[in-house]
């Protein structure tokens, strides 16, 4: 049974820091400038970029569809993934502050952490519909999953729902005390129980990883039909959904592997050094980066976007 954690005594190290040498106010200051101008950077070349990409793609999307009346499977799944990304580039402006923190009441906090696992979940799974449905076009089956894949509106409802249930979960993991009182905010909320961060890295990297990379073996190892063409056409042919696969792995997996650390810390009732702070900045950055190149990447390779 989970009960009640008390998470007042948490607070960023660059916010609780008593300096007693040179050498610190020095590091602390360097890492504050790094962070500054990783932000900068971010906002400056990334964010215009992805949202230029990403209005581009709906325009093309949307014209296709009004001349053909119809949307292939992959495009109604890159659709639906140009969104999500879009909207997390838009929930990545809180980051406009640093090396500072966006104020923002605690329930505020928890309403942006909600819109942005709900994104962040809902680009995870649907980058695994895309490449399940990339591995049934190389090796079609006669069973019920392959008419599954068929309907892909019936997918992307089940995606939205599932998505929904683990942002919901995470929210009421943010914790419910303290609600009116303002904090510093970021994303994942730094004063969540350790039990956000668990379950946001099983379900948000653990399990579609490994759906993943058993995804990638099967394509690499499986033999397919004479009448297949050969492994190199097929992605040649279908490019989009494995370099952003690729892309989503390298960046989420620091993203999550800091997200880890950060619930050591919790655990061990310990905020950590402004060093481990500045790294988690970095991987959270990092992340907004990758949610631009994906948009960029389906603009690039996509055949009807090309």
């Amino acid at each position: 049974r989970m009960t009640s954690h008390n998470m007042t005594w948490i607070s960023y190290p660059s916010k609780s820091l008593a300096f007693v040498s040179p050498e610190e106010i020095e590091a602390f200051i360097a890492s504050q400038n790094i962070i500054s101008r990783l932000m900068h950077c971010y906002i400056a070349f990334f964010v215009p970029t992805g949202l230029i990409a990403g209005i581009c793609i709906l325009i093309i999307f949307i014209k296709n569809y009004l001349q053909y009346k119809v949307i292939e499977n992959l495009d109604l799944l890159l659709l639906h993934f140009t969104i999500s990304n879009i909207i997390m580039t838009f929930l990545s402006f809180t980051v406009i502050t640093r090396p500072d923190y966006l104020k923002a009441t605690h329930l505020a906090c928890n309403v942006l952490s909600f819109f942005f696992n709900f994104s962040y979940f809902n680009s995870q799974y649907v980058l695994i519909l895309m490449l399940l449905i990339l591995l049934l076009k190389r090796f079609p089956p006669r069973t019920a999953l392959s008419k599954a894949t068929q309907r892909p509106i019936l997918c992307v409802g089940f995606v939205l729902i599932y998505a929904f249930c683990l942002s919901l979960t995470e929210a009421v993991l943010v914790g419910t005390d303290n609600y009116h009182l303002e904090t510093d905010c970021q994303l994942d909320p730094l004063f969540a129980w350790p039990e956000y961060e668990i379950i946001k890295f099983t379900f948000g990297f653990g399990i579609p990883s490994f759906l993943q990379i058993f995804c990638f073996i099967v394509l690499f190892t499986k033999e397919a039909p004479a009448e297949a063409p050969a492994l190199q056409q097929h992605i040649r042919t279908y490019p989009t959904a494995y370099v952003i696969s690729i892309t989503i792995f390298i960046c989420r997996l620091f993203y999550n592997v800091m997200i880890l650390f950060r619930t050591t810390f919790k655990l061990q009732k310990s905020i950590g050094s402004p060093k481990n702070e500045l790294v988690m900045n970095i991987a959270e950055i990092l992340l907004f980066c990758e949610s631009c190149a994906s948009l960029v990447f389906i603009l690039c390779f996509h055949k009807p976007c090309k």
